[in-house]
């Protein structure tokens, strides 16, 4: 059964004046988009409102997205200040954003760098992966290792170089390998959530006002496949 995020519930991961860090839940959303649903944002708000007794309107800065089937860590803004500096730390890759995956099919190598030229499909929200540069495409690299062989999958660490849409989704699929329940990108069946079996493990970076470098790990939703790695 899926369980949302609400503001009771929220799984907080680091909580200070300028920046708050939450573990988001399979099915959550970040911000707002045509279906109407309730976002992640909305929530924060919610939650910070209430527990400070905040009168009027809550500033909440969304920084970076996660897509809706994942989980992990989502950082936002609660000033101004924060907002511009964190916007800067992510557009110049001034962070460390590692992941983890639970693939079906075992990729060839234990560890290998991927590097493909994304193009973005607007009407079906999907990426595909070229390995030679077509028009409108995007170069996205990353790195992954074999950290568990389990059963019947096997779960990967990958850190991002790039950061284009559905970037990870898209290139393991290329090598064969789709990332469990993603159908969209070539996963033989659903997983009962809805959900992908990719998580934002961990984040690296210095804070936007202390200036103190801050590192945040995610714990894995509360499920068997993750539970054995």
């Amino acid at each position: 059964m899926k369980i949302l995020s609400n503001k009771t519930n929220l799984q907080i991961l680091h909580e200070d004046n300028h920046i708050i860090v939450i573990n988001k839940r399979v099915g959550d959303i970040v911000q707002g988009d045509k279906t109407g649903d309730k976002p992640l944002s909305e929530i924060v708000k919610e939650y910070i409102k209430d527990k400070y007794n905040k009168p009027g309107d809550v500033f909440l800065g969304v920084i970076h997205r996660l897509d809706r089937p994942t989980t992990g860590i989502v950082v936002f803004a609660r000033t101004s200040k924060a907002l511009s500096r964190m916007n800067e730390l992510f557009s110049n890759r001034e962070t460390k954003k590692t992941y983890w995956a639970i693939v079906k099919n075992k990729p060839e190598e234990a560890t290998s760098k991927l590097v493909h030229f994304l193009k973005r499909n607007e009407k079906n929200n999907t990426s595909k992966a070229h390995l030679k540069e077509v028009p409108d495409s995007k170069l996205a690299s990353l790195d992954y290792k074999i950290i568990k062989e389990l059963q019947n999958y096997t779960a990967l660490e990958i850190n991002l170089h790039t950061g284009r849409h559905h970037q990870i989704r898209a290139q393991l699929s290329a090598i064969g390998s789709p990332i469990k329940g993603d159908l969209k990108y070539g996963a033989d069946r659903s997983n009962p959530d809805g959900g992908i079996h990719l998580h934002a493990r961990m984040l690296v970076f210095t804070h936007p006002v202390s200036k103190e470098n801050i590192t945040i790990t995610a714990p894995t939703p509360d499920e068997t496949i993750w539970n054995a790695v």
